[in-house]
């Protein structure tokens, strides 16, 4: 049964060591990347995002070490990628209740904030309540949870919408694993969804409100469907692929520095971890 008050994907969070170094990188690749941001104490961390239109990406790296970032700071020990994906909370509280209802031992809601510099020069705060599912349920290696946003109109800013890749939307998250089939069937249980599998064999998992997929492939299916690009870097289990809509392929290739008429994608020596692919809108 579908959850009532979690709703698609709303984010992902890409964990970085040096959060500045690693923004630098993404703007590299075409992306308009916000100011940074400094979260509530006790999350001990910070941030960048790159917006689009109803979903973003999360630059994150820890300030402090906190209770909250422990996970995190334990993940990062080994890798740097997609650590986890955020779902959207039209209520965390009812959400964590119907969560805790279906036997998962969801936690929270957990409030917290961080000041946004807003393009006029004002400083506002943007607010959130999340919830989370236990940290040791992690279907194909991927953390999960779900967020609430209080301020809305302080996260999207629409000069933060423009990118020069004229990147629009989260199409698809893949993650590498040993069985897609039950690694999907998982994820699906916790969010409420039914699996699919496509014709190469990969494992899909929709996330709800025409959002992004959950995608669960093993090595060789995830080689076939980017061909060209270097798999090198990417993890044994976990998110190895970020896939975007662009209304604009050769903008794209250009701001990724690679020829229009090849896979628009650059591996993750590139992208912090993961493998980054742009596909048409």
């Amino acid at each position: 049964m579908a959850l009532q008050h979690v709703i698609g994907l709303d984010h992902v969070v890409v964990s970085v060591r040096d959060l500045d170094t690693a923004a630098a990188a993404w703007r590299a690749l075409g992306f308009t990347v916000s100011p940074r941001g400094t979260h509530s104490p006790h999350m001990g961390s910070a941030n960048y995002t790159i917006m689009f239109g109803e979903d973003y990406m999360e630059l994150l790296g820890v300030l402090t070490p906190t209770e909250h970032n422990a996970a995190m700071r334990e993940w990062l020990a080994g890798q740097e990628g997609v650590e986890r994906a955020a779902f959207t909370a039209l209520d965390a509280a009812a959400g964590v209740a119907e969560l805790q209802a279906m036997g998962v031992a969801a936690i929270g809601p957990i409030a917290f904030g961080r000041p946004v510099e807003l393009p006029d020069g004002r400083i506002a705060e943007a607010r959130f309540n999340v919830m989370r599912w236990p940290v040791g349920l992690r279907p194909g290696g991927l953390r999960i949870f779900a967020c609430q946003h209080l301020t809305r109109e302080n996260v999207w800013v629409p000069s933060l919408q423009r990118h020069a890749n004229a990147a629009s939307r989260i199409l698809r998250l893949e993650m590498l694993t040993a069985d897609p089939r039950a690694a999907a069937a998982e994820m699906a249980k916790l969010i409420g969804q039914t699996p699919r599998q496509d014709a190469d064999g990969g494992w899909v998992v929709p996330t709800g409100a025409d959002r992004a997929d959950l995608v669960f492939l093993d090595h060789t299916i995830l080689a076939a469907r980017h061909p060209g690009i270097s798999l090198e870097g990417l993890p044994a289990e976990g998110a190895a692929a970020l896939v975007l809509a662009t209304s604009d392929l050769t903008a794209a290739a250009r701001a990724l520095g690679v020829a229009p008429g090849a896979t628009v994608a650059v591996p993750a020596a590139r992208a912090t971890g993961v493998l980054l692919r742009f596909l048409p809108a």
